[in-house]
């Protein structure tokens, strides 16, 4: 029986995924922002090796020096090489992207799993979530660093946790509308173990909504640590991140406006090539996209 007459849910989820890849390249637009955003990726990733100076390094005799060839974009207002600190700003910044993304979309798809199935924890389960979900999510993060400390894994915490109940809520609903169908009453009707209909035939349903949340997650997550390094209640302020950047060259605006424009430029092209990934991946993996196409 070849993989064309499975159903979705029988297939498994690599399986899903592989043949549907190829909208990265489907429009110029999108291939250019799937190449920046690789390129982003390994400029963050080789950081060691491309940054020519230490991004820590203070040197006050080189303050806000002009571009040269020493300081190919200059140095800011306590005189660390530009060029490094936006380098190495990628990597934080990124980091705490993927790392919010993961970590919600783990998260919320196992309660979204739970609430789905299970009819007695669902109420309790989503009005945890609405909860959650009527605070401001900037606030919430504001408090959960101002309690606990700035750190990397204090912003990456505070930033995941408004973004769990959106998570949970979309796999609820995608279980909801999958528990009633054929196969899965059939697999409980002849005693499949609940972690089997869960994995074989549950999952497989959430992966493209969640591909999709998972880009959206990410894009919010680097642009808010962004907004939290700009009001002072992120990462440390010595830390390279491109909100902190941004941060310390508000001050040095009006006669060094390179401080904020380049770290600028690539938080921007960042979360717009994740953002137009996202819409790509949306209309490539949703069934209803490509039949309003066909219709048209």
């Amino acid at each position: 029986m070849s993989t064309d007459t499975l159903p979705q849910s029988s297939l498994p989820i690599t399986g899903l995924l592989r043949p549907r890849l190829g909208f990265l390249a489907a429009t110029p637009i999108i291939a250019v922002a799937t190449v920046c955003l690789l390129l982003i990726i390994a400029m963050s990733i080789f950081a060691p090796w491309l940054a020519p100076h230490d991004p820590v390094l203070m040197v006050p005799s080189q303050r806000l020096k002009p571009p040269s060839a020493e300081f190919l974009l200059g140095t800011d207002g306590f005189g660390r090489d530009l060029l490094s600190r936006v380098v190495y700003g990628g990597r934080v910044s990124l980091l705490i992207g993927l790392g919010a993304a993961a970590l919600a979309t783990g998260v919320g798809l196992v309660i979204g799993l739970i609430s789905g199935f299970f009819k007695w924890v669902d109420a309790v389960l989503m009005r945890l979530m609405d909860g959650v979900m009527a605070i401001p999510s900037i606030l919430l993060a504001i408090a959960v660093v101002s309690l606990s400390g700035a750190s990397v894994m204090t912003v990456l915490v505070a930033i995941t946790i408004p973004e769990i109940p959106r998570v949970a809520r979309l796999v609820r609903s995608v279980v909801l509308s999958a528990r009633g169908e054929p196969y899965v009453e059939a697999a409980i009707s002849i005693g499949s173990s609940l972690p089997k209909i869960m994995w074989r035939h549950l999952m497989p349903n959430t992966v493209a909504p969640l591909i999709v949340q998972a880009t959206y997650v990410c894009a919010y997550a680097i642009l808010t640590e962004a907004v939290l390094s700009f009001l002072g209640t992120g990462i440390s302020p010595e830390t390279p991140t491109w909100g902190n950047i941004i941060a310390g060259g508000r001050a040095y605006f009006q006669i060094k406006p390179s401080l904020i424009f380049w770290p600028g430029l690539l938080l921007s092209l960042s979360i717009l090539s994740i953002n137009l990934i996202g819409d790509a991946a949306r209309d490539a993996l949703d069934p209803r996209m490509k039949r309003r196409e066909g219709a048209k």
